[in-house]
């Protein structure tokens, strides 16, 4: 199953052309899923109904899946039936989002629709939901999960319930999402508060690309959605060449680095080692493919820091040329130089690293 990155559109807020020169861009970057909704104020419901028609056509031509967001006002406000979703289907929506206003009886017969429409539940709640719709014998294939976003800051989901409740939906193998935030200071969401607008409240002033390595590093969704309008152009360079299926962490390389030690860094296959210590990502692959080269001492600097990007000397016998990302601080032996940096918000991804798992170093400018 291929991991899908997806970006929202609210056509109460933006016309139409400023969406579809959105969409194209955003189809060009390879994004591939649409979250919607269908509150579009001062408006009569053939005028709504004519605007969704024509934006989810476009985006459809675009190879797009468009996830509209509804609850049982907007059933009653378009006379929708619950054994009836075809008004969905004719304006171009592949699935449905139910929050509120819905039982799980309901959820599970909405999920057998005719029509074949997804039926997204909402993953970020207390409650035994998703269990209590598989006691009704849902169509599991058309079920769809997703975590809310939150536009007031400090009301985000903590990281262990994002995790509990991912874990809740993986294990029934359904397909799963979450948002993650512009900071763009003119992005806008669907309500008047615009704080950011992450499913996790840590993501609320983390760079958008950070936001996304660290939901890729979880494991726990299989799909990330921008959930505010508009990115800025810097935010999506910066995302298009990360990989969805590999750890990849930026570094900041000191600027008189020798030439054989940049490339170890920049050029080599690195995984982290399986005997995992307190202390290293130790990545010994790269002591077979440099044994040949001179490995001088370069900065065998004293106090190394957690993050620090170290590659051992010649004076470390056996261990020369390992690569080594430092996990916590410690006193350096002096025979391991510093040649750089992980960039310091993305430090804390270390810690989702796990034993064996690919990575790869990219090189940045320093930010200092």
């Amino acid at each position: 199953m291929e991991r899908k990155l997806g970006i929202s559109i609210y056509p109460d807020k933006s016309d139409i052309d400023e969406m579809k020169e959105y969409i194209d861009k955003m189809s060009k970057y390879g994004y591939k899923r649409i979250f919607s909704n269908l509150l579009l104020s001062n408006k009569d419901k053939k005028e709504i109904e004519n605007t969704f028609k024509e934006i989810f056509k476009y985006a459809k031509n675009r190879d797009f899946e468009i996830i509209v967001d509804t609850n049982e006002e907007i059933f009653k406000i378009f006379d929708v039936k619950i054994d009836d979703l075809s008004f969905f289907k004719k304006i171009g929506a592949d699935g449905i989002r139910i929050d509120g206003g819905f039982n799980n009886l309901q959820k599970a017969r909405l999920s057998q629709n005719k029509e074949n429409l997804k039926i997204e539940i909402n993953m970020s709640s207390v409650d035994h939901c998703i269990d209590e719709i598989f006691d009704y014998g849902p169509n599991r294939f058309n079920l769809l999960g997703c975590h809310n976003f939150y536009p007031q800051r400090h009301s985000g989901i903590s990281l262990e319930f994002f995790r509990e409740n991912s874990i809740k939906f993986n294990q029934k193998k359904i397909r799963t999402a979450a948002f993650i935030s512009s900071q763009n200071k003119d992005a806008f969401g669907p309500w008047p508060i615009t704080e950011g607008l992450p499913s996790l409240e840590m993501h609320r002033d983390l760079p958008m690309d950070v936001q996304l390595k660290h939901l890729i590093l979880m494991d726990l969704c299989d799909d990330i959605i921008i959930s505010n309008c508009y990115p800025t152009d810097d935010e999506l360079d910066k995302i298009k060449n990360i990989s969805l299926t590999e750890a990849s962490f930026d570094v900041e390389l000191l600027a008189d680095v020798p030439d054989i030690m940049k490339k170890i860094v920049l050029e080599s296959d690195l995984y982290y080692r399986g005997d995992i210590s307190d202390y290293l990502i130790r990545s010994t692959n790269t002591v077979r493919e440099y044994e040949q080269y001179d490995i001088p001492i370069f900065n065998p600097k004293e106090h190394i820091e957690k993050g620090s990007v170290i590659i051992n000397s010649n004076e470390y016998g056996q261990y020369k040329g390992e690569l080594e990302i430092a996990k916590e601080d410690f006193v350096n032996t002096g025979k391991s130089n510093v040649v750089g940096k992980i960039r310091d918000e993305e430090i804390f991804l270390l810690d989702y690293l796990k034993a064996w798992q690919k990575f790869t170093l990219k090189m940045i400018e320093s930010e200092k």
